[in-house]
């Protein structure tokens, strides 16, 4: 531990597998209180054996429970968005329903974790809000990623426009654009697809591997910290040169 974010109460969501649980996890070594969320208590509650201060269930979906959830939390330093989900398919296979769902949990919810946040963190004249965003749909287009991609371009440009209008009140609102990473979502999708599923992602990779959650964390440590207070609205792609 360096305690990079010494002193910092962290809140993060969707942070019982994958990327969230790797931030939650990296904030909490680098000396950040951090309040975990997500839908799955089960897995939420092996956080505490990490450092984690304290968990939640956490629908991001329900406007009245963030608001509840972000009461009990208090003050937040830093905000981590990432919950998410990928819907497969193009135009023709996504319907009201997939759109709808899409943008509610991809979106919205980050809508909803910022507004509920946002106040305290201008009364404090500081905060760093970091939003998982995708190198898909804001520096490329992929294959069957139709709602997907284009959540998560709105994803960049909502930080954008975080970041835009609070940039003279100490508020800083990053997002991080992840390539191909190997999490349990990712996995799972990648069984659907069939034997041989894992290695059709790892053969599009120009690395020849898969990124890993703790390297996206990695670089949300930084955004969350003082070390970035000269950056804001900034997409951060990490894709292992899948973009070049």
């Amino acid at each position: 531990m360096s305690d990079r974010l010494k002193g910092k109460r962290a809140f993060v969501t969707a942070a019982a597998v994958g990327i969230g649980r790797a931030c939650a996890v990296a904030f909490a070594r680098e000396g950040a209180t951090v309040f975990a969320t997500d839908i799955d208590e089960a897995k939420l509650a092996a956080l505490k054996n990490e450092g984690v201060a304290e968990i939640a269930k956490l629908d991001v979906r329900d406007s009245a429970a963030v608001a509840a959830v972000a009461r009990r939390a208090g003050r937040a330093d830093i905000l981590l968005n990432a919950a998410g989900f990928v819907h497969h398919g193009t135009v023709l296979e996504c319907s009201d329903e997939d759109w709808n769902f899409s943008f509610d949990l991809n979106v919205k919810s980050m809508h909803r974790t910022i507004k509920a946040f946002l106040p305290a963190m201008l009364e404090a004249g500081h905060g760093s809000i970091v939003n998982i965003s995708s190198a898909a749909g804001v520096f490329k287009a992929a294959p069957n990623r139709y709602v997907y991609g284009a959540t998560k371009a709105a994803v960049a440009a909502l930080t954008r426009s975080v970041a835009t209008d609070f940039i003279t009140k100490g508020v800083r609102c990053n997002c991080i654009c992840p390539g191909t990473i190997e999490t349990p979502s990712m996995l799972q999708r990648a069984a659907t697809a069939g034997p041989g599923g894992r290695d059709m992602f790892v053969a599009r990779q120009p690395m020849g591997r898969l990124g890993t959650a703790e390297e996206i964390a990695s670089l949300a440590v930084y955004l969350a910290s003082d070390e970035s207070s000269f950056t804001t609205g900034v997409a951060h792609i990490i894709d292992g040169g899948w973009t070049l």
